[in-house]
C-alpha cells in the first residue's frame, strides 16, 4: 500500500504486529498463483490420501466416503471436460456480474454519488461504524448480494465523509462475514442450518422436532456483542492504520465527477424514486398477489417459505440500480440515450476484469476439493476425535467450536461442513445434556469469525479486487492485516458468549433451552 507520513494512532506495537503480518502476506506472489500453488497442493494430498485408503462412514447415511486421487482418469477427465461449467458454478460470479450489470449504470449516471453524498451530510459522521455494521448484519438475508452491493457503497459513504474508504470496506466486510453467525432478526439460513441439525437429532430421539427460530435469542445477542467489539476496534485499530494509506485507485474518478446543480439532482432523485418504487412494488406483487406468487413457495413451512424471494434479490438489485440509475440519468442529462446505458454496463463489466481472472482459478481449487471428498473425511473425523476426548459439557463445545474455525480454513460451505459434522456431534452431546440448538451455536460461532481472513474463502478474492479499486498495491497480506483485528476479537468475543451461555443454561432461542434432558425408558 502507499503510505503517508505516520502521525499518531494506534500503539506502536500493535501497529508493528500487523504491519509485519501485511509485509508477510503481501510477500506472497499474486493470489492467482496462491491458487495455482494450493491446487497443486491439494492434488498430492488426494493422491496421497487415496493410495493410503482414506476414508470415513458418513453417520446419517451410512455411506462409505472415499478420498479420490485428482489424479485419477476421471478426474483429469472431469477437470478438462468441465472447465468452462466450473468456472460459471463459482458462487460469487454470477452474483457479481448479474448485479453490476445494474450497479454500474447507477454508479456512472452520478445516482450513487447523489444518494451518498446527502445521507453522509445528514448522518452524525461519529455513528458511521455502527451504522455500517448494523446495515452489513441486516445484509445477511441478502446472501452474497450483500458483498457485491453493500460494501462498495460502504466505501463511497466513507469516502465522502472524510474517513479511509478502506476502513468503510473493513467494517462492512467483517459485518459481513465475519459475523456471519450472527443476526438481529432469523432468516433462511437459520432454518437451513437447524433443518441439518433436526435431521441429525432424530438418529437418537426420532420425535425430535426443532423450531426454526431456535438459536435466534442467541444469534440476537451475538450481534449486539459484536457491535460493541467491532466499535472501537474499528475506530481504535484498524481506522488509523487505514489513515496513512493514500488511495489511489480507479474507484476515487467515480466518486469525483463534477456536482450536478441541486434543482436538477431533485428532479434527478424524484424520476429515479419512481423507479425504485416501481421495482419494490413488482416484487410486493410477485410475492404477495392471490393466487400468483412466484416468489413465495407454497410448499415449505416456516421461513423456508420465502426462499426464493431472497433467491430472488439479486435479480431485483440488477433492476432497482438499473432502471432507477437509468431514470436518474435521463433526468439530469448523464444519460441520453439507451447507448449510454450499454457503454455504462461495458465498463463497469471492464472495472471487474481483475476479479474475473481470479475467481477462475478459485473456482477450479474449491471444486478440486469437493471432488476429491477430502471434505466430509476430515469433517467426520474431526468430530469423532471430539467424541472420543470425553471433555466436560463447555469443553466439548469450546472444541467444537475450534474444529469448525480450523474447518473453515479449508472448506467454504457451512452447510457441507454441517452436513457431515451434525450426525456426530448432535447425538453425541445430547446425551452429554447438551440442547441441538446451543451445538448449532457453538458451530456456527466457530464457522463464521475466520472467513474475512482465509484467502480460499469463495467472497475474499472480491473483497480484495474492491480495496485494489482504491489502493492498487493492495495485497493479499494488507486484507488479510486489516481484517484481523476483527476476527480476532469477534472469535474472543463468541467463545466466551458460548461458554457463559451453556453455563448459565439460558435458552438459545423459543422453545430452544441450552440443556437437554433425553426422554423414553
Amino acid at each position: 500500500m502507499t503510505a503517508a507520513p505516520a502521525g499518531g494512532g494506534t500503539a506502536p506495537a500493535r501497529r508493528s504486529a500487523l504491519d509485519r503480518i501485511e509485509r508477510l502476506g503481501n510477500a506472497l506472489p499474486d493470489p492467482v498463483v496462491i491458487f495455482l500453488w494450493l491446487i497443486a497442493a491439494l492434488v498430492l494430498v488426494s493422491v496421497l490420501a487415496a493410495a493410503a485408503g482414506a476414508s470415513a462412514v458418513h453417520p446419517l447415511t451410512g455411506e462409505t466416503i472415499v478420498a479420490r486421487s485428482l489424479l485419477a482418469e476421471d478426474a483429469v477427465r472431469r477437470l478438462l471436460v468441465e472447465m468452462p461449467a466450473t468456472f460459471v458454478a463459482f458462487p460469487p460470479l454470477g452474483l457479481i456480474v448479474v448485479v453490476m450489470l445494474g450497479a454500474a449504470v447507477a454508479e456512472r449516471s452520478g445516482l450513487f454519488a447523489t444518494l451518498i453524498g446527502r445521507a453522509v451530510r445528514s448522518a452524525p459522521r461519529a455513528l458511521l461504524v455502527p451504522a455500517t455494521f448494523l446495515v452489513a448484519l441486516a445484509s445477511h438475508h441478502a446472501a452474497d448480494a450483500a458483498y457485491v452491493v453493500l460494501i462498495p457503497l460502504a466505501a463511497i459513504v466513507w469516502h465522502e465523509a472524510g474517513r479511509p474508504p478502506l476502513a468503510g470496506i473493513a467494517v462492512a466486510y467483517a459485518g459481513i462475514s465475519g459475523a456471519f453467525a450472527a443476526n438481529l432478526l432469523p432468516g433462511q439460513f437459520d432454518a437451513l442450518m437447524l433443518g441439518i441439525t433436526q435431521g441429525a437429532a432424530r438418529l437418537l430421539a426420532p420425535d425430535a422436532a426443532l423450531n426454526p427460530l431456535g438459536n435466534w435469542w442467541f444469534t440476537a445477542t451475538l450481534g449486539l456483542l459484536l457491535l460493541l467489539v467491532a466499535w472501537p476496534v474499528a475506530q481504535r485499530v484498524v481506522e488509523p492504520r487505514l489513515r496513512l494509506v493514500r488511495p489511489d485507485g480507479d474507484a476515487l474518478g467515480a466518486v469525483a465527477a463534477a456536482p450536478v446543480p441541486e434543482v436538477i439532482q431533485r428532479r434527478g432523485l424524484r424520476w429515479a424514486g419512481l423507479a425504485a418504487l416501481a421495482v419494490i412494488l413488482l416484487f410486493v406483487a410477485l410475492l404477495a398477489w392471490p393466487g400468483y406468487s412466484p416468489l413465495l413457495d407454497d410448499a415449505a413451512t416456516g421461513p423456508a417459505r420465502n426462499a426464493p424471494f431472497y433467491r430472488a434479490l439479486i435479480a431485483g438489485f440488477l433492476l432497482l440500480f438499473l432502471l432507477s440509475g437509468w431514470a436518474y440519468g435521463q433526468a439530469t442529462g448523464s444519460i441520453r440515450s439507451h447507448r449510454d446505458v450499454v457503454r455504462m454496463m461495458v465498463e463497469g463489466l471492464r472495472d471487474i476484469a481483475p476479479f474475473l481472472v481470479i475467481a477462475f482459478f478459485a473456482a477450479h481449487f474449491i471444486a478440486m476439493f469437493a471432488w476429491s471428498n477430502l471434505g466430509p473425511i476430515l469433517a467426520i473425523g474431526g468430530a469423532d476425535w471430539l467424541r472420543s476426548l470425553e471433555l466436560p459439557r463447555a469443553g466439548l463445545l469450546v472444541m467444537l467450536l475450534l474444529i469448525a474455525s480450523l474447518f473453515d480454513l479449508l472448506i467454504g460451505s457451512a452447510s457441507a461442513k454441517w452436513s457431515a459434522m451434525a450426525p456426530v456431534v448432535v447425538p453425541m452431546l445430547m446425551l452429554l445434556g447438551v440442547s441441538p440448538e446451543l451445538t448449532t451455536v457453538a458451530f456456527r460461532v466457530g464457522d463464521s469469525y475466520l472467513n474475512i481472513v482465509t484467502p480460499v474463502a469463495s467472497n475474499f478474492v472480491l473483497v480484495l479486487v474492491m480495496c485494489q479499486r482504491w489502493v492498487r498495491d493492495f495485497g493479499v497480506g494488507s486484507l488479510i492485516a486489516m481484517m484481523l483485528p476483527f476476527s480476532l476479537s469477534f472469535g474472543l468475543a463468541g467463545l466466551l458468549l458460548v461458554a457463559v451461555w451453556s453455563g448459565l443454561g439460558l435458552p438459545v432461542g423459543p422453545g430452544a433451552p441450552a440443556t437437554y434432558v433425553l426422554s423414553g425408558p
